[in-house]
């Protein structure tokens, strides 16, 4: 007898058009089956990334575990209103506390789960510590909860690479003209002397709900002690996971381990 499939969930790409004391946005944002309607898969991409640049993973993950999932850009990303340079200093946190719930209530989502990944693994944990009531868990690939001179040394090595041109062109198919604007957005952000938007130490025993978080071995932009120390600090259950051969995108680097690790971890929250 053929074997089974799963449907693939539907998906409909949509604009949210947000107000804030400062100024309007209109972010790109992707449905992924009935959002709002339960438990949601609330993607949060790094901080070059964009809807395209998952590379489908979030349908994936959609699909495998049943849930369905919210994928938006932030300002200055994809098909977002663009940035205003410089950027503030706690940009970080800003998305966490004030454009993050102005999406959830949007969308309709009342119980997220977070996936975030880099920096959107830190808005992730932001969120989780400033909502502990609000969140059901949090899965955070390659996050950061400290500044590191792995990740600055990383930054430092990108922006000097004699290919970084021929990246920001590759970007331009997800950014458009606001590549160069992004670019500088991240490497002016982050090497700028006192930089210190991801610390998130002292909020970390805010964070009660479940938390899977993985690391690749050969990343970068971070090192293992971003997980020791979310396990250490958090008050609720922590699961890490350390993938070898496998560098700063996980997802993207080791799909099947991820989907499998993360499926079993939503299995168990739910």
């Amino acid at each position: 007898m053929p074997s089974e499939t799963v449907a693939s969930p539907s998906r409909e790409d949509f604009f949210l058009d947000l107000s804030f004391p400062e100024g309007d946005l209109r972010l790109a944002a992707r449905r992924i089956g009935n959002v709002g309607v339960g438990p949601t898969l609330v993607f949060l991409h790094e901080a070059l990334g964009s809807i395209g640049q998952w590379k489908g993973f979030p349908e994936d993950m959609a699909a495998a575990s049943g849930l369905p999932g919210l994928v938006y850009e932030r300002q200055g990303h994809g098909r977002s209103s663009p940035l205003s340079l410089p950027r503030a200093g706690d940009y970080l946190r800003h998305e966490a506390e004030a454009v993050l719930p102005a999406v959830l209530a949007a969308a309709g989502i009342d119980r997220p789960v977070l996936f975030g990944h880099s920096d959107g693994a830190t808005i992730a944990l932001m969120y989780a510590a400033a909502f502990p009531e609000q969140v059901a868990g949090c899965i955070v690939l390659a996050p950061h909860v400290m500044v590191e001179e792995e990740t600055l040394a990383g930054i430092r090595a990108a922006d000097q690479d004699p290919r970084a041109p021929e990246i920001r062109r590759r970007l331009a198919r997800y950014h458009g003209d606001g590549t160069e604007e992004l670019w500088r957005a991240w490497t002016e952000t982050w090497l700028r002397p006192g930089f210190a938007a991801c610390e998130l130490r002292a909020d970390l025993p805010r964070i009660t709900c479940p938390v899977l978080a993985i690391q690749g071995e050969d990343d970068d932009y971070g090192s293992d002690a971003q997980i020791n120390l979310i396990a250490a600090g958090a008050a609720g259950p922590v699961e890490a996971v350390f993938l070898p051969v496998c560098g700063h995108q996980p997802h993207l680097e080791q799909r099947p381990a991820v989907l499998e690790a993360a499926a079993a971890f939503l299995a168990r929250l739910h």
